[in-house]
């Protein structure tokens, strides 16, 4: 051993030589002035072994290889994990490093045959030395994974599994919801790291560095890739998730959005931290080896994201790709920390392409709608000229839509549009949209024949619009002048309404003081209670299956024809009262029908609607 110890003195003193000696010459003069300073470094001793002008022996160097050969190969050929005793560990990479530095300090003469068959050696020994070291690589992160999982599988959740005692190990358990992303998992002891960045730095200084990420990449991919499965996701092609029922997609897209959270919140960035830990000092094996290991998990979550924005552009889709959008638009920043280097790049580029294509597919998903309002038939009438069924359906999708209004702005504005002086692009769509319905409002109004219940159509459609654009976001988006213009077409359709089914009769109430003679006046006023008895009649019957559904405005049509028709009807039969004999008793009885509180109730009555104009 003292030996041993002696040899590894004269070949530190050689290499001090060799190194402050510029040429021979001062080598020489070193070794001279160690000479003088102790009697163990002779010029005979420090000559030895090495190689001079004609080739000499290169016994000191056989002897240095013999040494290591013997410790190497113990450790080598060893049945038991080597860093299970922190003693071998510790010599095993001290034989490996005085076996490189005698490769390096020898390489100047390698051409010469003696030195190049050492050389020749010493390369074989270390990399039997670096197959056993990557086996113990592998050995140790597999150790360390499996000691972590099983203190880790529940990511978020401290609580235990229900029914753990019945534990199917071949199911995967699912993680808990997660509300808090803020921490960084240590997915190895601190020692195990320690240990590892020992090896990989070795392997890396030998040329084994593919290797070593190779084997450190695999260990860590299949543990990121089963983290990911334990959150829910599991592996889908696009194709596959195309033909999933949208009912399931909207589950597997809640699942997505906690998956892709925890993911690039959580697990890659630990993943990015152990890397940098295990290649400290190697940044770019470090870049490719992370790069390795999350590009699977990261390809799983981009393919899913794609697959929504390639999809169907459904409308009732909306909400659920604003979704996945909004996951993407928030992980951007994760994406461009995490994906940093020139290794994630392409990873960092496709993120970005399928969040704008996300953003393509919420604005294609606008166009559909406007599509299916354009193809919704005008053939059916809506019993009693009440609400159509697509105006509630378009003002409750854009309503619900706009709860995202901050997002859908951002998404209009990355369109190649050009918003007006006054107005955002999403203003200007849900304009667009707005006239659309209001126009296919009118061609659906065509189909009544009674033009009263045209009006009454449009009136009740135009009311709903009114008060739903008013009661949410939608309201501050179009605008108060865009409220104000509508309920003026309101009141329109009301007057419309009103001038078509009630003036005609209100006609029959004027007094005509032209007729000669009170005979005369007489028998016009009583025909023209006859007739205005039957219109009533048949108007008041006919229009209490109409239906108003707001309130308010029914209440406001009966208010406003008792004051169109009480007044003048109050004064006519006054009139036809007063016509002596001819408007009392008996005689009157047989043409006044209905008292002015008669004609007050049949209008309280109107607008209650059948069962069938109701729903």
């Amino acid at each position: 051993m003292a030996e041993n110890g002696e040899e590894k003195l004269l070949a530190v003193a050689r290499h001090i030589a060799k190194t402050l000696g510029h040429n021979e010459s001062m080598a020489d003069d070193v070794l001279q002035i160690f000479s003088t300073f102790d009697g163990r470094f002779s010029r005979e001793k420090l000559s030895e072994g090495q190689p001079g002008e004609d080739g000499s022996t290169v016994t000191a160097l056989e002897r240095a290889l013999n040494s290591l050969d013997s410790q190497i190969s113990r450790f080598v050929a060893a049945d038991q994990p080597i860093w299970a005793d922190p003693a071998d560990s510790a010599a095993f990479l001290d034989a490996i490093d005085e076996l490189v530095n005698i490769t390096r300090e020898w390489s100047h003469v390698a051409n010469e045959k003696p030195v190049g068959v050492c050389l020749a050696r010493a390369d074989e020994m270390l990399q039997q030395a670096m197959f056993r070291v990557e086996e113990e690589f592998r050995s140790l992160m597999e150790r360390g994974a499996e000691s972590f999982a099983v203190n880790s599988h529940r990511l978020d959740s401290d609580e235990e599994v229900e029914g753990d005692d019945d534990y199917d190990g071949d199911q995967i358990p699912v993680a808990q919801p997660l509300t808090d992303y803020d921490l960084i998992i240590d997915a190895l002891p601190s020692a195990t790291i320690n240990d590892l960045h020992e090896m990989a730095k070795r392997m890396l200084a030998a040329g084994f560095g593919k290797s070593c990420s190779h084997v450190y990449s695999a260990c860590r991919r299949e543990f990121l890739e089963e983290s990911v499965s334990r959150l829910g996701l599991k592996k889908r092609s696009i194709e596959e998730v195309h033909k999933m029922p949208w009912q399931e997609l909207e589950d597997e897209i809640e699942r997505w959005i906690k998956s892709a959270n925890v993911a690039l919140r959580i697990l890659f960035p630990s993943e990015r931290r152990l890397c940098d830990r295990v290649f400290f000092g190697f940044s770019s094996a470090a870049d490719l080896s992370f790069m390795e290991v999350c590009r699977g998990s990261t390809i799983q979550i981009l393919n899913f994201a794609d697959a929504i924005a390639i999809g169907s552009r459904s409308p009732e889709r909306l909400f659920k790709v604003l979704d996945v959008f909004e996951t993407m638009r928030d992980l951007m920043g994760e994406f461009e920390s995490v994906f940093s280097d020139q290794f994630c790049l392409v990873l960092r580029n496709e993120a970005v392409t399928i969040w704008k294509r996300l953003g393509e597919a919420v604005r294609g998903i606008f166009m559909e709608l406007e599509n299916l309002i354009r193809r919704d038939p005008a053939k059916a009438a809506v019993p009693g000229g009440g609400l159509h069924p697509i105006t509630r359906y378009v003002m409750n999708y854009l309503r619900a839509a706009c709860r995202s209004r901050q997002t859908l702005e951002q998404v209009f504005e990355e369109s190649n549009g050009v918003p007006s002086k006054d107005s955002t692009l999403l203003t200007v769509q849900m304009s667009w949209i707005m006239e659309l319905l209001e126009s296919n409002l009118e061609v659906k109004s065509k189909v009544y024949k009674d033009p009263a219940l045209c009006y009454l159509f449009l009136m009740n459609n135009g009311r709903y619009i009114v008060q739903k654009v008013k009661d949410g976001d939608l309201g501050s988006l179009l605008g108060e002048d865009w409220i104000r213009k509508h309920n003026a077409k309101v009141r329109q359709y009301h007057s419309s309404y009103q001038r078509s089914a009630w003036n005609k009769m209100l006609g029959l109430l004027k007094v005509d003081n032209t007729a000669a003679g009170m005979n005369g006046l007489g028998k016009n006023m009583k025909e023209k209670l006859k007739q205005f008895n039957v219109q009533f009649d048949e108007t008041c019957k006919v229009h209490s299956t109409w239906v108003v559904f707001d309130e308010q405005l029914r209440e406001e049509l009966r208010i406003s024809l008792a004051r169109l028709l009480l007044p003048a009807y109050g004064n006519f039969i006054g009139r036809f009262q007063n016509l002596g004999d001819l408007g009392k008793g008996k005689n009157a009885d047989k043409y006044i029908k209905y008292g002015v509180e008669d004609i007050d109730a049949h209008i309280n009555e109107l607008f209650k609607g059948s069962t069938t104009a109701r729903k």
